[in-house]
């Protein structure tokens, strides 16, 4: 079963090899899915999921998004710059501090147009529901996107994602898709498409900001719901699902010492920019898997990459990552 969408992003999205980084870390075959060239404001996953989500919108007849993240969120900046493109409204409920210089994701979202309200992270529900009920009463007809727009309609663009990249390497052998995970919806689409095509190989979320048991009911819940919504009737349980938490460092969008190598090796060996809050810490987690040989040397492993790269360019991470 098909569900309505929009073409927003510059599918299919590439396939390439790694081998210098491959050559650097001794380890297996590495390949890249090129998700941060999904084409809009710089890309990122975000972008399939918007697609799926922005028909419904369309289709229920909103004029205004409304969604939530952080102060350099990544699907805010994406969901802004859909709204312009479209011709909706946008309104950004971030989490921050409220007197930075815009820069990064931040700068973008006001190159955007978007609405931009400040709130904490623990009052961000609380101001999400104020927010959305104020724009219902000037008749701005809001539609509610969720954080990293993990809902089961997003997950579901990940599914397709899956059946994409299954076509483009049909005369591959690959035993791992490794992404970064935090909401759980791109991971919960690729966990599903895999299941639907039977397919051998396994999919490792390296957790940004979840505990391996919290993240694998999301996951295996929004999955299965997605599966609903696309007719396949076989639920994911967590155990069905992969998760390895141990590369939380400080936190949530704290760039440690892993981080900054992983983007560095990336940057010095295929010309490849990461982000330092989800990109980076995944890679650094795949490094670190690689050289524990968690990952045989005969093995072939696809790095997903979701995008972020904006990022790079905000503070504190662009001092700490300058020479």
């Amino acid at each position: 079963m098909k569900l309505p969408h929009l073409s927003l992003a510059c599918l299919p999205t590439p396939i390439q090899p790694l081998p210098r980084l491959s050559a650097r870390l001794g380890g297996p075959r590495l390949l890249v899915k090129r998700d941060d060239l999904t084409g809009v404001a710089f890309g990122g996953n975000k972008t399939r999921k918007l697609e799926y989500l922005l028909a419904e919108a369309q289709a229920n007849g909103a004029r205004t998004l409304i969604t939530v993240g952080a102060a350099q969120s990544n699907h805010c900046r994406q969901t802004a710059a859909v709204a312009a493109q479209l011709g909706m409204g946008c309104i950004l409920v971030l989490n921050g501090d409220s007197g930075q210089i815009p820069s990064g994701n931040l700068l973008l979202d006001h190159f955007f147009g978007a609405q931009i309200v400040w709130t904490t992270r623990e009052a961000r529900q609380e101001t999400i529901k104020a927010t959305f009920d104020a724009a219902w009463e000037a008749g701005r007809r809001p539609y509610l996107i969720p954080l990293g727009a993990s809902n089961p309609l997003g997950s579901a663009a990940y599914a397709a994602a899956f059946d994409e990249a299954a076509h483009q390497l049909k005369n591959v052998t690959v035993d791992w898709i490794v992404a970064a995970s935090s909401s759980g919806g791109t991971q919960a689409g690729l966990a599903l498409g895999a299941r639907r095509a039977l397919w051998k190989g396994r999919i490792l979320g390296i957790s940004i900001d979840e505990p391996e048991h919290d993240l694998k009911e999301v996951v295996a819940f929004l999955a299965s719901e997605a599966g609903d919504r696309l007719g396949y009737d076989k639920r994911l349980q967590p155990e069905d699902i992969l998760v390895n938490s141990d590369y939380l460092g400080q936190g949530y969008g704290i760039m440690g010492e892993p981080e900054e190598e992983a983007i560095r090796l990336f940057a010095e060996t295929e010309g490849l920019l990461l982000d330092p809050v989800y990109t980076g810490r995944a890679a650094a987690g795949m490094i670190d898997l690689i050289r524990s040989n968690f990952f045989k040397p005969g093995e072939t492993v696809l790095f997903w990459h979701t995008g972020g790269q904006p990022a790079l360019f905000a503070e504190p991470y662009g001092a700490a990552l300058r020479p």
